[in-house]
């Protein structure tokens, strides 16, 4: 799928192993305290509960999400949402998170977010996530996590 955004196009495309180190950059660049390691982005990519979308502007990697599916909660996972700095602001983020929603598909979506990441929290409640609770000490430095959850209907 594409998309313009703030005049520059984007596509929207399935992520695959070969985008691996492409995410990792990405990761590092926006997450420098929270980036997945290798493992963790490789189990994200090849584990069949676990969906992956990534943002491409011309050959460059801007965006990833990845959710996971929990038929039996009947609840999608939003894992990790990352648009790199450079081109934050430009509608990537929340297009990446309907993308992943409307694949996940299921009637209740949450993610975990820092507490200090008010950018995130913002674009998630313009998106409908709520707070639900926070979770202390849920990064590897010690902040907390805010559990935000979203109905859809």
């Amino acid at each position: 799928m594409n998309v313009t955004a703030a005049s520059r196009a984007y596509t929207i495309a399935r992520a695959s192993l070969w985008d691996v180190l492409a995410i990792q950059r990405l990761e590092k660049a926006a997450f420098p305290r929270d980036a997945y390691d290798l493992v963790a982005l490789f189990d994200v990519l090849i584990t069949s509960r676990h969906y992956s979308l990534k943002a491409i502007m011309g050959e460059r990697t801007v965006g990833f999400v990845a959710g996971e599916l929990e038929r039996r909660e009947q609840v999608g996972w939003i894992v990790t949402l990352v648009v790199h700095p450079d081109v934050q602001g430009q509608g990537i983020g929340g297009k990446l998170l309907t993308s992943a929603e409307e694949i996940l598909a299921q009637p209740m979506m949450k993610l975990t977010v820092r507490r200090s990441n008010t950018r995130a929290i913002a674009l998630y409640e313009r998106m409908g996530y709520h707070f639900r609770n926070a979770i202390y000490h849920y990064y590897n430095d010690g902040e907390d996590g805010l559990l935000m959850e979203k109905s859809v209907k």
